[in-house]
Formats: structure tokens, C-alpha cells, sequence
């Protein structure tokens, strides 16, 4: 079957605007429902595309961490370029320290971080996650055989050498943490690895922005936005932007 691969979005209503970013090995679609149900509410919406993300995985491997954050700074651009004066930023997983990282690094109006790591994961636990994107990628296109793909021999061909290098980048960013003075809302899954639970802790206190908290959702995961709670999810984000004053 040929998959079709995600794009990036933009989705346009009022002048309040909102970067969206997905996680590692994740693509737009983690965030797609989230952006729909904001631009309802007369928010203008866009979600960049990771470089190397939802396609075939010898493509992701050849990128790296820097060219993905490239892609956080050119979705930035895309809103500011188009006039919006002022951006919040919403991400989970990987785009949760990406949010932050955003935060830290140029002018935001808000940032929600969900299941944010802010402390390095190992090569090991990211490495799965490339092993497992790739038997979800062969299992949609049909090409998935037990015998070929099995995890070990996935393990030696598919490889990505810059995964260190995105630990660095997670560590990076957690020492600027106290950089952020803008509004802060943390979202985490109880049902989550508990390392994502403890990474919330840390950003909460890390952070410098009077306005600041922490929510948890008890029978969510990971991928709160695609969860079984995702629509109180995407309810307690807008009513987090609602509550901020923003310029008419």
C-alpha cells in the first residue's frame, strides 16, 4: 500500500496564533485534532513537519536533531512572517522540550509542555522507538515480514548516529529552563513512564514564569493528544491560552 506522507499545516482564523509541535518519530497528525479544535475557537494554527519525519525510515535515520529544530524555527517564521505579533506554543514529547527550547530562545506569548523529557533519555530507549517506527511503517505500506524484521535485524540496519547528540540537546535545554518567564503549563499522562513525570517536575521548578502549573491526566499516556482524554486535553489547553491577556 502507498502511504501517503503527512504535511505540514497551517490553519487560519484569528489573530491569536499557536506553533503546534509533534514528537520523535511522530508526525503532524499527533497534533491535527488539537489545531482543528483551536482554530474553532478563532485560533490561527501551524504545525511544521520535522525533516525526515512520516516517511520511510532510511530517510529519518539520515537526519539529525538540528535539522529538526530547524524545522520548530522555520513554523515560527511562517507565523511571524505571516503578521502574528504574538505566538504561544504547544508541543508534546519531543516537541514539548522543543516548546521550551522556543521559549527560552525567542519571543513566545505561552508555552504548554506535554510529556516533555527534560532529562536525557538513553541511546538505547530512543533507539527503539526508531525499531518500532520502522515495523509500523512496514506493517502499513505491507511490507512487514516476521522472519526479515525482526527487532535484531532491524537493530543493524536501521541506526541513527545523532541520537546522542539529541540527548545533549534535551540536557541543553533543561539548564536554560530558568531563561523562561513566560506562562507555563505542564500536561503529563499518569499512565505515562514515570521518567515523563519526573521531567515535569523539574520543568515546574526550573522555570521562572509567575505563571505556571502542572496538570495531570489520569488515564492518559504518552501521546496526549491523540489519548482517551485527549478532549479535555485540548479543553484545558485553550481555556490555559484564554486565560492570558493578548493584544486585540
Amino acid at each position: 500500500m502507498k502511504i501517503i506522507p503527512p504535511k505540514p499545516f497551517t490553519f487560519e482564523a484569528g489573530k491569536r496564533a499557536v506553533l503546534l509541535l509533534h514528537g520523535f518519530t511522530g508526525n503532524t497528525n499527533d497534533v491535527k485534532r488539537l489545531g482543528r479544535y483551536l482554530t474553532e475557537r478563532n485560533y490561527t494554527v501551524h504545525a511544521p513537519l520535522y525533516k525526515g519525519h512520516g516517511v520511510d525510515p532510511k530517510t529519518l535515520v539520515q537526519t539529525n536533531p538540528i535539522e529538526w529544530w530547524n524545522s520548530v524555527v522555520e513554523g515560527y517564521d511562517t507565523l511571524r512572517n505571516g503578521g502574528y505579533e504574538e505566538i504561544a506554543v504547544a508541543g508534546v514529547s519531543l516537541g514539548g522540550i522543543f516548546s521550551l527550547k522556543l521559549g527560552a530562545e525567542r519571543p513566545t506569548k505561552a508555552i504548554v509542555a506535554m510529556s516533555a523529557p527534560a532529562i536525557a533519555k538513553d541511546v538505547d530507549s530512543l533507539q527503539n522507538r526508531i525499531i518500532d517506527y520502522t515495523i509500523n511503517y512496514k506493517k502499513l505500506e505491507g511490507t512487514f515480514d516476521e522472519n526479515m524484521h525482526n527487532r535484531s535485524k532491524i537493530a543493524e540496519i536501521v541506526q541513527m548516529p545523532s541520537l546522542s547528540y539529541l540527548q545533549g540537546m534535551i540536557n541543553e535545554t533543561s539548564a536554560k529552563l530558568d531563561n523562561i518567564q513566560t506562562p507555563v503549563h505542564i500536561l503529563r499522562g499518569l499512565q505515562d513512564d514515570e521518567y515523563y513525570c519526573e521531567s515535569a517536575d523539574l520543568i515546574y521548578s526550573s522555570v521562572r514564569s509567575r505563571i505556571k502549573s502542572v496538570k495531570t491526566f489520569v488515564n492518559s499516556g504518552h501521546i496526549l493528544t491523540l489519548g482517551q482524554e485527549r478532549e479535555l486535553v485540548y479543553e484545558e489547553i485553550f481555556r490555559f491560552f484564554e486565560g492570558l491577556k493578548w493584544k486585540e
